[in-house]
Formats: structure tokens, C-alpha cells, sequence
């Protein structure tokens, strides 16, 4: 009796631990290991790109941090300076930045699981699976924000900690990040959420690309939590916090980094607004959480996203009120066009076509395919409004946004530059692979909006 008492209680532990491994109640049914696939790509993207990728963007995301702390954010100093010089001021991880990296997550957790907000499903995977989201980003973006700025209006929270501490925090979040992408790879080979998992035997690839789909622990959606909460959330944050910084270091805030915030903020704000919207782009959809995108969101961000705000702090820059309020009004018209890019496809789709695109009709192509389950479904192509302009113009308003708010920075230096010339490669190669990954789904429909829709991004240029 004492050994069957004990082996149900061994599968009990068992049956709990692989529920919180898959976020998986605990009486349901297991997904199936992975499925092995072929890897069907050049030796430049099976191994050599993510390898070179995965060796440079960690020393890349603390040399620009020491650019800016030591050598007034010139990366021709730095360079010049040498190792020797990089390894002697390199920074280690400390207990501050480890309470400011953990208290940032539990905190973003805490909202994301106890705010009320409407639940969201998102599109259906290719193995049939529609994963599930909540909707309370306004919510927590409030109180978060609300919580940093109140917290330093009376003293109760050193916000300017951030900027002190900004080099063991990248280090911090280097590591820890590495380390989880490492457990993202455990898990997905040994305990995936759904059906979706797959890998190709390439560790290189496989690390890099990730394995599943959409992984849940402990029933939470981690890429909701760390894409949009941890990170994009932190980014907007980091902002704020780089332009108190700048007020305790100098005594004010400079109109420049009041301009680049507002701009920054805003857009973090309708992003939060239309979070949904987020759900139905090819971060959530098609690309597997690993290294590309779960380490990128925790260590890349931070580091090149807000190098803009992290070299004002010390560059402050007076601009006549007037200039930065035609930039802000740029940022804002740049939010304004993007937003309704990605509303116009969603609205059409949600209604089924019944619905109109600049005060016509849309004009669409209902394009069948088969996803992995075997279940014919139609998507519809829009071929008018924004989507008739370029396939992809909705990269556009992007670039014109992140040029609204790195402006502020001036053109003086490479550095704060440097993250828009990174988007504009990155949009591109995304929106590259995106004709491809259409091409494959659709057929001769693709086929028919390239044909009505020749320009990729950038009408009459590519």
C-alpha cells in the first residue's frame, strides 16, 4: 500500500510539475513532443548568421552603453580606447540591478494577472491552436507609469538609479537572459505547451530561432508577458526615467528629451491601446520565441532602443519650443498613419469585407489555403486603403517615427542614430521574409496581390 501511495504521489508531483512547465491544466491532455522538420536554409541563416548574431549582440549592447558613459557617446573614442580599456570599466552584475530587473518583472507580472481586462484570441497557428491573451495594457500601463513618476515626485522611489546603474543592469540582463533562452530550449524540446513546437536538430538554429510557438509557464503567456510588458513597457519607462535623470543631473529637462519622451510615450501608449493589434503581427504569429526574439526584447531593447534618451541625459539639447512641437506633431501624424494601416486590415477582416476603406469598398482577394491541421480556411488580401499603396507600407510610418523621436539628438554623433539605421534593416529583412512566408501560404492569391500591388514597402523606391 505504502509503495502505491507513493507512486501516486510521485505521478501527482509529475502531472504538477509538467502542468507549470506547459501552463497546462493538470488534467489535460499533453501535446506531443516537437516535430523535427527539415531546415531548408542557407549555411548563412542555418548557423552562421544566428552564431555571429549570437557572439556580437552581447558585447555590441554594453559597448554602446560604455560609448555613451566614458567616451561622450562617440564610438570613434571607444573604438580607439581599445579593449584593454572595454574589459577595465566593463560593469558586473550587482544586487541593485538584479532588484531592478526582478522587481521590474514581478511587478509587470502582478499587473498583467490580477488587472481586469477582456480576454483576446488570438489568430489560429498553423497546428490549429488559438492562443489566448489579456486585454488590461491601458490599465497597466497607467499604473506603472503613474507609480514611477509618483514615486519620484515624493521621494518615495530614486528612479535616477536606472542611469546610475545602467551598464550591471545590461550586464544583468545579458546573462539572465541567455540563461533563460536556454530553459525556453528545455522546455520547448521537453515540455512544449502545444502542438506548434518544432526543431531541426540545429542547435545553433534552433537556440536562436526557438522552439515553440507560443510557451506558457505557470499558466502565464510569456510572450505577452516579456515582449509587450517587460520590454516594451520598460522601454517606455526607461525613457522616463532618463529624462529625470537628466533633471537631477542638470537641474532641468531639456526641450529636446521633453520632445523625443512625448513622442516615445505616446506611441508606447497606442500600442498599449491596440495591443491587440500586436497579437496579429509577425512577432506573435510566426516567429518562435528564442534568442531572435526573447533575449532581443530583454537585452536588445534596452540597450539600442533607448540609446536616443541615454545619451541625452548628459547632451541636453535646447530646442526653440516651436521645432520640437512640428516634431512632436511629425511623431504623432506618424502614430496616426500607422494606426490606421493596421486598422483598416483588422476592420476588414473583422467585418468580412463589409465595411469601407476611405469611403469605398474595400478592394480584397479572398485567398484559400490548408494549415498544418488540414482545415481549408480563407484570409482576405486588402488591396486598397494604405495596403494598396506598398505591401508592407505600413514599415513607412515606422522609420518616420523612430526618426521623430532620435531628431532630438541631433546629428552630431553615429550613436543615438544608430537604432533607426537597425530598423530599417531589420523592416526590410522582415518584410522579406514575410513575402516569403506568403507566398508559400497563399499560392497564385499571392501571386494576384503582387500583381495589383507591386511596391514591397517604399512606393516607386522598393
Amino acid at each position: 500500500m505504502n509503495d502505491v501511495a507513493s507512486s501516486a504521489r510521485s505521478l501527482m508531483v509529475e502531472s504538477r510539475l509538467e502542468s507549470w512547465l506547459t501552463g497546462l491544466p493538470v488534467d489535460s491532455r499533453r501535446p506531443a513532443p516537437p516535430v523535427r522538420t527539415e531546415l531548408d536554409a542557407t549555411p548563412l541563416r542555418a548557423w552562421i548568421g544566428p552564431l555571429a548574431l549570437m557572439v556580437s549582440t552581447p558585447f555590441l549592447s554594453i559597448l554602446f552603453w560604455m560609448a555613451c558613459a566614458f567616451h561622450e557617446g562617440s564610438v570613434l573614442r571607444m573604438l580607439q580606447a581599445g579593449p584593454a580599456d572595454w574589459v577595465a570599466r566593463l560593469p558586473a552584475p550587482s544586487l541593485t540591478a538584479v532588484g531592478i530587473v526582478a522587481g521590474w518583472t514581478a511587478f509587470q507580472l502582478v499587473l498583467l494577472e490580477l488587472l481586469p481586462g477582456a480576454d483576446f484570441e488570438g489568430p489560429v497557428t498553423p497546428a490549429g491552436v488559438q492562443p489566448h491573451y489579456r486585454l488590461n495594457g491601458i490599465a497597466a500601463w497607467v499604473i506603472s507609469h503613474g507609480v514611477v513618476v509618483g514615486g519620484w515626485w515624493f521621494g518615495l522611489l530614486d528612479v535616477a538609479a536606472l542611469y546610475r546603474h545602467y551598464g550591471e543592469v545590461l550586464v544583468t540582463l545579458t546573462i539572465a537572459a541567455f540563461a533563460f533562452c536556454g530553459f525556453l530550449y528545455w522546455k520547448g524540446r521537453s515540455y512544449p505547451t502545444s502542438p506548434d513546437a518544432v526543431y531541426t536538430g540545429n542547435f545553433i538554429f534552433d537556440f536562436f530561432q526557438g522552439i515553440e510557438l507560443h510557451p506558457r509557464l505557470f499558466g502565464v503567456n510569456l510572450k505577452q508577458l516579456i515582449n509587450c510588458r517587460v520590454s516594451m513597457m520598460g522601454w517606455s519607462v526607461t525613457f522616463v526615467a532618463f529624462a529625470i535623470a537628466q533633471y537631477e543631473l542638470s537641474g532641468f529637462a531639456s526641450i529636446s528629451m521633453l520632445a523625443a519622451n512625448a513622442v516615445l510615450v505616446t506611441y508606447l501608449l497606442k500600442f498599449f491601446w491596440w495591443e491587440s493589434g500586436y497579437f496579429q503581427s509577425m512577432d506573435i504569429m510566426h516567429d518562435r520565441f528564442g534568442y531572435y526574439i526573447c533575449w532581443g526584447v530583454l537585452v536588445w531593447v534596452p540597450a539600442v532602443y533607448c540609446l536616443v534618451a541615454l545619451w541625452l541625459v548628459e547632451h541636453p539639447i535646447q530646442w526653440h519650443s516651436a521645432t520640437a512641437l512640428t516634431m512632436v506633431l511629425f511623431g504623432v501624424a506618424s502614430i496616426w498613419i500607422n494606426y490606421q494601416a493596421d486598422a483598416q486590415r483588422q476592420r476588414v477582416r473583422a467585418t468580412n469585407g463589409r465595411t469601407t476603406v476611405w469611403g469605398k469598398p474595400p478592394t480584397l482577394i479572398r485567398a484559400r489555403y490548408k494549415p498544418a491541421d488540414g482545415v481549408e480556411r480563407e484570409s482576405l488580401l486588402l488591396v486598397s486603403g494604405w495596403w494598396g499603396v506598398a505591401r508592407h507600407f505600413h514599415y513607412v510610418p515606422e522609420l518616420m517615427l523612430a526618426a521623430a523621436w532620435t531628431v532630438p539628438a541631433g546629428f552630431t554623433h553615429f550613436l543615438p542614430w544608430f537604432y533607426w539605421m537597425f530598423l530599417f534593416v531589420l523592416l526590410m529583412d522582415r518584410a522579406r521574409r514575410d513575402e516569403q512566408r506568403c507566398a508559400a501560404k497563399y499560392g497564385a492569391y499571392w501571386d494576384q496581390y503582387v500583381a495589383k500591388v507591386p511596391w514591397r514597402v517604399i512606393p516607386l523606391v522598393y
